[in-house]
């Protein structure tokens, strides 16, 4: 089920405008800062290839929505937070499932 529901997210995301992420400009340390802390420790907020960019955060989504990192459709929707792709899963992505997911992400230490 989770497959189907992330290919119809996959496919609405490639059908929607997707935020362009443009690289601070050069001397713009705070921006620079800003990126680092959150590459650092994902949050909910986070798209869903920083999520999965961190082991640790990875486990922690993986866990809630198992086999999503190894989704072949996961380039047209990995750019999305799960709050985005919510409405498009179909029910597969909840928001139970981001509560709990938000809650194990903020019970990791402090890296």
């Amino acid at each position: 089920m989770i497959k189907t529901v992330l290919a119809a997210a996959a496919l609405a995301a490639v059908s929607t405008t997707t935020f362009a992420q443009t690289a601070p400009a050069p001397g713009h340390a705070a921006h620079a800062g800003h990126e680092a802390h959150a590459a650092a420790r994902p949050t909910i907020e986070s798209s869903i290839k920083d999520l999965l960019a961190n082991p640790a955060t990875a486990a922690v989504v993986e866990k809630h929505l198992p086999g999503v990192s190894q989704h072949p459709a996961l380039p047209q929707f990995q750019d999305m937070t799960l709050a985005q792709v919510a409405p498009m899963s179909g029910g597969a992505v909840t928001p139970t499932i981001i509560e709990a997911i938000d809650t194990d992400l903020k019970a990791l230490p402090a890296t």
